[in-house]
């Protein structure tokens, strides 16, 4: 059981007082006013000192930053709140406060992620007794609703291969759409079949009644499409074993497929995964505050703190995160392991992820709503601002809107929002927007480019304001969506169905920019009107990048493979029908095939049956396959399993080896001019069709280097905190705006 030790008395009051002096510091600094030209050289100052600083690497000082950034933003926002506002009609009020609110809005995400990533737990597996007779008894559920056959069997193949006794583990299909060919599925490989009468309460329902037929001191949980490694068990399963009072060990959601993001606009860039943001930073910064969420697979469970939770609840949508909340709240504890030792498909269409963060979204405001986390009992104070970080993080909607919008209030309407003179607006706004985006690029590094998260937000944000604004008006409303997993496209086309909100958004900025352009014309270059349609018209101009790049977005590209292919390098062999041998090594690998670089490629025929053999781990496999074609010294085969055994074999080479997701998180560090330019080159990409950064052929000894597993990710790599910086340069050019239509 893990023990947390209490500060001495000593040590406690001498945090206490550097609390009470930092916060008088803070106050004084935030609402000391100044002339704008001494404010210049203030914001000048804490530029040049984040300068300074920034050289020295190391945790403590990431923490030093973000603290200056917390400063910055708040002499900024008290500035807003105390001399910028001025109301002279209603729709200006409307504009003004809207703008206000919404930056006030981003402000506290900023802090709330601050908090909550800046110093992730570095948690490592503990091992389990030497003697397997002690392990514990598991039952592994992988539920199914509406999914292909084919997407689940590799999942429940991959479960029967755990590395565990035999007579201590079992599977479970828990199929909620009672398919006769699941049944007999399960019967030939060897699983458990469980289905109910009624689909009431969906996954979490499904989850509840197999619980009631099952004995498993533990339950392991994975999507459908979730194939666990090996080593799933024995990696993750010795916290539990260790810490009677721990409740869940939360292991990576990692995708072998690209999403939406990935395949349609980032055009060949090393750009992070969406999710790599929550599974790389979020998560390990919530296990220092033992607010680690449950995120509904590649979890395991403790079957006493799921019945003492009351099951996992059918409330709200979000039943992951819901039924870890509950859990704490009871005692129990929770924790992550950064390590993927499972992988699963994306969300493959933009539709279908717009679907699946509208799910997300409802749910966590349902969390807000039915138990809100900020105020509910048995939660310590570290937890319930984690919990309501990630319930709050869900209202982004509304703010986004409204920073995309708010220059169309002047270029169409002729409302001004702020009253401030330029200087001040320059001096207030520009230290403020500096240190945001330069604390967030130090501090997320690898785990988020800078503009991406504006990207993700302004794709959703329009269809998420009604589910946000409906939510919190009745949180008992909405319903589980399964998210749809596999298949093709045999031809590329724009999904206007998922952007056509985004174009109606471009085309109204598109306009504004008309009459920023327009009043520019027909004005002095030296009159206050001249720099209201420059500076709105610039910014409206700002607002069409992200916006164009959610619409880029929807070209979905084509995909005829139903297979992904995964960069591997592993040693094996080719056995010809005569017996021969030709050695080589494999560059990718598909559960359909594999691409092989031979050291010898003699005269091969197409469609030549062979065997594939593959060193996996401490064995080596041998698998029936179809040699199509040769290029050179590469062979491209296609598996053709016999059987069922055939099946688990290749399910073992290509996604079960225990090293199969080390460099899950391997990418360049974020540099956001660089960033910047890789967005508006993707933008272009995406709509001409073009690949401006495809892979080029390399030599064989090329290959075989980068195919290497990279580095372990350093813990001192956290999640870039959510502010809005495309708000943050919307505020500052619409500021310049309003203080061109108040009288001097």
């Amino acid at each position: 059981m893990v023990t947390t030790l209490r500060p001495p008395l000593h040590s406690r009051l001498l945090i206490l007082l550097a609390g009470v002096i930092g916060a008088a510091l803070l106050f004084t600094f935030a609402t000391t006013p100044v002339a704008p030209i001494e404010q210049v050289w203030i914001g000048t100052g804490t530029v040049l000192g984040f300068l300074v600083l920034n050289r020295v690497r190391g945790r403590r000082m990431s923490v030093l930053l973000a603290v200056l950034s917390v400063a910055v933003t708040t002499r900024y926002l008290t500035w807003r709140l105390l001399d910028t506002i001025e109301y002279d009609s209603f729709w200006q009020a409307f504009f003004m406060t809207g703008l206000v609110l919404a930056e006030i809005y981003a402000g506290i995400a900023l802090l709330l992620g601050y908090f909550q990533t800046l110093w992730p737990l570095p948690r490592r597996p503990v091992p389990l007794p030497k003697d397997p007779a002690d392990w514990p008894k598991v039952d592994i559920y992988i539920p199914s609703y509406n999914e292909s056959l084919d997407v689940v069997k590799p999942t429940v193949l991959a479960a029967l291969s755990l590395d565990w006794p035999r007579d201590k583990l079992h599977v479970y299909i828990l199929d909620d759409g009672r398919r006769p060919e699941f049944r007999a599925f399960a019967q030939a490989c060897g699983a458990g079949y469980i289905i109910r009468p009624d689909n009431k309460g969906a996954k979490a329902g499904n989850i509840n009644h197999a619980t009631r037929l099952t004995d498993g001191e533990f339950i392991a949980i994975f999507d459908c499409d979730h194939i666990p490694t090996r080593a799933f068990l024995q990696v993750g399963m010795g916290w539990l074993v260790r810490d009677p009072k721990l409740a869940m060990v939360q292991t990576p959601h990692h995708f072998y497929s690209p999403d939406p993001f990935e395949r349609n606009l980032s055009a060949g860039s090393d750009v992070p995964n969406e999710g790599l943001m929550f599974y790389g930073a979020v998560q390990p910064g919530n296990d220092l505050w033992n607010a680690t969420f449950f995120c509904g697979s590649c979890a395991i469970i403790r079957r006493t703190a799921l019945l003492e939770a009351g099951g996992v609840p059918t409330e709200t949508v979000t039943e992951d995160c819901h039924l870890s909340l509950r859990m704490q709240r009871r005692g129990w504890s929770t924790a992550y392991l950064r390590m993927p030792l499972a992988a699963g498909l994306a969300t493959e269409r933009l539709m279908m992820h717009i679907g699946q963060r509208m799910r997300w979204a409802r749910g966590m405001l349902q969390i807000a709503r039915i138990e809100n986390p900020l105020f509910c009992s048995g939660l310590s104070l570290p937890q319930r601002l984690c919990y309501f970080s990630a319930t709050f993080y869900y209202g982004f909607a509304v703010p986004r809107v409204v920073f995309l919008t708010s220059p169309l209030a002047f270029l169409l309407l002729g409302h001004s929002v702020i009253a401030a003179s330029p200087l001040a607006i320059l001096a207030y706004a520009m230290p403020h927007m500096i240190h945001a985006i330069a604390t967030a690029s130090r501090i997320s590094g690898s785990v988020r480019h800078s503009f991406w998260s504006e990207i993700y937000e302004v794709v959703l944000a329009l269809w998420l304001v009604p589910v946000t604004l409906a939510t919190l008006w009745n949180p008992r409303k909405g319903k589980f969506n399964v998210t749809d997993k596999g298949g093709v496209l045999e031809e590329g086309y724009y999904d206007w169905s998922a952007v056509w909100p985004s174009a109606v958004l471009a085309a109204l900025l598109l306009v504004g920019v008309g009459f920023g352009v327009r009043g520019m014309l027909v004005n002095p270059s030296d009159s206050q009107e001249f720099q209201g349609y420059a500076l709105n018209g610039a910014w409206a101009l700002l607002c069409l990048v992200p916006v164009l790049a959610g619409i880029a977005a929807g070209r979905e590209r084509r995909q005829r493979r139903n297979r992904a292919r995964l960069a591997a390098t592993l040693d094996g062999a080719l056995v010809l029908p005569d017996g021969s041998r030709l050695p080589g090594v494999t560059r990718d690998l598909s559960l359909g095939g594999a691409a092989i670089l031979l050291d010898e490629a003699p005269g091969l025929g197409p469609m030549t049956p062979l065997r594939v053999e593959l060193d996996v781990g401490s064995e080596r496999v041998s698998i029936p396959a179809m040699l199509l074609d040769t290029d050179g010294q590469e062979g491209h085969l296609r598996f053709e399993p016999a059987d069922l055994a055939d099946e688990t074999l290749i399910v073992r080479a290509v996604m079960g080896r225990a090293d199969a997701w080390v460099d899950w998180d391997q990418h360049r560090r974020d540099k956001p001019l660089r960033s910047l330019a890789e967005v508006v080159r993707s933008v272009g990409a995406a709509f001409a069709g073009v690949n401006i950064r495809a892979l080029r052929g390399r030599p064989i000894a090329q290959r075989r280097q980068l195919a290497q597993p990279g580095r372990l990710p350093s813990r001192t790599e956290v999640i870039r905190p959510r502010a809005p910086v495309i708000g943050v340069l919307a505020a500052l050019l619409l500021a310049g705006a309003a203080e061109a239509q108040t009288p001097p």
